[in-house]
Parts: structure tokens; C-alpha cells; sequence
């Protein structure tokens, strides 16, 4: 028997927690809670989760900093992060997907939804785990690394945020393939994740200042496309 999945809940509203825990453990989940960032932190590091849904707007540090936080520990590099925010939140959600967030669920929470998106995000990590991992590819100086997590530039590792290695796996798995930017968005971020052209731009900035300029080429008005 597969052991269950574990889920962390950070929100500073104690019904909020109480709602998610009871649903998702209804759903077979291990779940735990934490009521305020720095709470949250310590329990994801005792707790290991697979997933941790965190709350943008809380009191102290908030969800977009833990965010951050949690991100810059190499353990934390491919958990799962989504974010709880409300409807009207668009700038807040662009700027939690920069940090290093997954996803987004929003509140008012639709026990239905919570069970899809939940399930939605696990299963598109579960399919990335399940890749031949043992490889490491190699593009000129350019080394790929799927079992570390790590893309390294003439032996340098180049510390990579989750979605830049995702970002930098995709182009690289057919260069010289141009991939449209709503190809980039479905299989980086999923068809329910409300992103726009800036976070795309964003990413490959970011990817080129740590990997250089010559790996990634922009096909204007298209996408992008990876070349060596």
C-alpha cells in the first residue's frame, strides 16, 4: 500500500484551516497546519509535504515572502506550491508565480474544485517524477541534470528555481522546436493557471542572465526555442 500523500495548509484564518484539512483528508490525504508564515516554515521542514497551499495575504510575513523563503532551500525546490488568494487579486497572482508559485485556488474554496485542482497538480508532478531521470543531457557546455534538479554551465551549476529548470527542460527536450507561448503556459504552468506573456518573459530573462544568451532563442510574436 502507497503511503499517502502529504499536504501543509498555511492561512491565518483558523475556518479556512479547518475546511482544507477536513476535505482533503476526506480525500485520503495527510494533511497539517500552520496559522502564520514563520509556523509554516518550521512545519514543512518537519513535514516534508508533497503539496503546501498557502495563503497570500497574512498578517507578518506573507505567503508571497514564505514563498520565497521556502524556495531558496534546495529541499523545497519541486514541492508543490499553490496559492490561496481571492478573485479580484490579479497583480498579487503574477507576482506569487514569480516567486516561485505553482498554482492558485480561490477562495471562496468549492470543496469540488479543491479535489480537481488538488489532484490536477499532484498528477503534473507525479508525470515530471516519472521521466528517465538517470540521463544527464549535455548541449555543448550546457549540462542537464534531471536527477539533481540541476543545469550546469561548463561544470558551473547555475541554481535554477523550479519553474526555470521545468522552463529550460521543455525547450531542451526538442531543439530547434519552437514552442508557442500557450504550449509553454499548459505544460509549464497548466491550463487553469491565469498567467499572462509577462511571466513567460520573466522566466526566460531570468534563464538566460544565469545560463547566457545563446541557448534560448526568441521567435517574435511566436515563442521561443532552444538552440546550441
Amino acid at each position: 500500500m502507497s503511503a499517502k500523500q502529504k499536504i501543509l495548509v498555511v492561512d491565518d484564518e483558523e475556518d479556512i484551516l479547518e475546511i482544507l484539512k477536513y476535505n482533503l483528508e476526506k480525500e485520503g490525504f495527510e494533511v497539517k497546519t500552520a496559522s502564520d508564515g514563520n509556523a509554516g516554515i518550521e512545519m514543512a521542514e518537519k513535514f516534508d509535504p508533497h503539496l503546501i497551499i498557502l495563503d497570500i495575504m497574512m498578517p507578518g510575513m506573507d505567503g508571497i515572502e514564505v514563498c520565497q523563503k521556502l524556495r531558496a532551500n534546495p529541499k523545497f525546490s519541486n514541492t508543490i506550491i499553490a496559492f490561496l488568494t481571492a478573485r479580484s487579486e490579479a497583480f498579487t497572482q503574477i507576482t506569487a508565480l514569480d516567486s516561485g508559485g505553482d498554482d492558485f485556488i480561490n477562495k471562496p474554496i468549492k470543496p469540488n474544485v479543491l479535489k480537481s485542482r488538488i489532484n490536477a497538480l499532484l498528477r503534473r508532478q507525479s508525470n515530471v517524477s516519472e521521466q528517465d531521470k538517470s540521463q544527464i543531457t549535455k548541449f555543448g557546455d550546457l549540462e542537464i541534470d534531471f536527477e539533481q534538479f540541476k543545469v550546469l554551465v561548463n561544470n558551473v551549476d547555475k541554481g535554477l528555481a523550479k519553474k526555470e529548470f521545468e522552463l529550460i527542460s521543455l525547450l531542451a527536450s526538442k531543439p530547434g522546436k519552437v514552442f508557442k507561448r500557450n504550449e509553454i503556459l499548459s505544460k509549464i504552468w497548466g491550463n487553469d493557471v491565469i498567467v499572462g506573456d509577462r511571466t513567460i518573459d520573466v522566466h526566460i530573462r531570468k534563464l538566460r542572465e544565469k545560463i547566457g544568451d545563446s541557448y534560448i532563442q526568441t521567435m517574435k510574436g511566436v515563442g521561443y526555442k532552444f538552440d546550441f
